[in-house]
């Protein structure tokens, strides 16, 4: 009978062991798929994304272009995305008006200033809120967050995107850079769109989110 040396029993061992753990992500820190309530909140906002543009109502895409929409792309989901941040909010925040893309201006507030880590560095990005109608009372619990980074122009929608997060009961800011959206100007020249600040680009690529809009995308994923 053949002996099997330690060395080699060993070395079986370690490939079953980490074959057995294997993640969605490769990632030190992500956990598995199918236990990760991040990957799924991440799954049901590109599909509630995706729901809105196929319907007609909602829909910023000219007809010829959802008639034969099948989904957005997007980068595959990445928890190392999901940041922590400092939020240090302004004391006696004042109207502003931010620039868009026609001659309209949009009423907002500087809120407060997002401290975080990204790819290994600190980053700080404006965070603001809406100043809306009296009628429109959700834009009370709604922050909005302009950002560029440098896969604009190339995977993603060359003027940047936007999140939006709801307003922290504390200091510390949730941002999810997977729900970042491009601005409906990305797809049709009869919005106006609010310019994003050149305060808060990221010098990074953020490779989350919404990419750039590929009109035969949607024929792509028949194949």
């Amino acid at each position: 009978m053949t002996r099997i040396s330690p060395a080699i029993i060993f070395f079986i061992v370690l490939v079953l062991a980490c074959g057995q753990g294997k993640k969605y992500h490769h990632t030190a820190h992500s956990t598995p798929y199918a236990a990760s309530p991040l990957l799924q909140e991440i799954e049901a906002f590109q599909k509630a994304l995706n729901t809105s543009f196929a319907n007609p109502e909602t829909s910023p895409l000219p007809d010829q272009y959802r008639k034969d929409f099948e989904g957005l792309d997007f980068f595959a989901p990445d928890t190392s995305y999901v940041v922590h941040a400092q939020l240090k909010r302004m004391p006696n925040p004042t109207p502003i008006l931010l620039p868009t893309t026609t001659d309209n201006k949009m009423q907002v507030m500087l809120y407060g200033v997002a401290h975080f880590t990204l790819n290994a560095k600190e980053y700080q990005l404006n965070i603001y809120q809406r100043i809306a109608p009296a009628f429109q009372v959700q834009h009370e619990k709604m922050l909005f967050l302009p950002f560029l980074d440098s896969t604009n122009g190339i995977e993603t929608y060359g003027g940047g995107r936007y999140i939006d997060l709801a307003v922290p009961q504390s200091d510390t800011l949730v941002i999810d850079f997977n729900k970042a959206y491009a601005p409906y100007c990305a797809y049709s020249t009869k919005y106006s769109c609010p310019l994003v600040p050149r305060q808060n680009y990221l010098r990074t690529k953020v490779k989350a989110g919404v990419k750039a809009f590929n009109p035969d995308y949607a024929l792509e994923l028949r194949k």
